[in-house]
């Protein structure tokens, strides 16, 4: 028997491994986030600072409505959200875990009713 002389090599194994490998590393650079980006901004001679108010509204468990960390009722938030301006305000809500989902529907009524746009919901990471 004559044993054929070794003058080429097969790459089509090897492509294979590669392209799994590709495959592999572009799966997972899509769970990896770039949380935020930092950008040196130029000044300008005309700037305008625009006054944004950041307002917290907390439920806690029993149900009761912080505004600011201050203790208020369902009636004086609605009273003080009237005083904000919607386009402009940025209202955090913060619910307990096991508050009922009443409470969260009762905020986000009163905040979508004076059009407010700038809502987050704060939760734990």
């Amino acid at each position: 028997m004559r044993r054929e002389r070794f003058d080429k090599m097969n790459v089509v194994p090897f492509i294979d491994i590669v392209l799994v490998l590709l495959v592999i590393i572009l799966a997972t650079a899509t769970f990896i986030t770039n949380k935020s980006i930092k950008v040196d901004l130029p000044a300008a001679s005309s700037k305008q600072k625009e006054e944004k108010k950041s307002i917290s509204i907390a439920v806690d468990k029993e149900g009761k409505y912080y505004y600011d960390k201050e203790e208020l009722t369902l009636d004086l938030i609605k009273e003080k959200l009237l005083k904000l301006e919607p386009e402009k305000d940025i209202i955090s809500l913060r619910m307990d875990k096991s508050s009922a989902f009443k409470y969260f529907v009762d905020i986000i009524d009163i905040l979508k009713s004076k059009g407010f746009k700038n809502i987050s919901i704060v939760t734990k990471q």
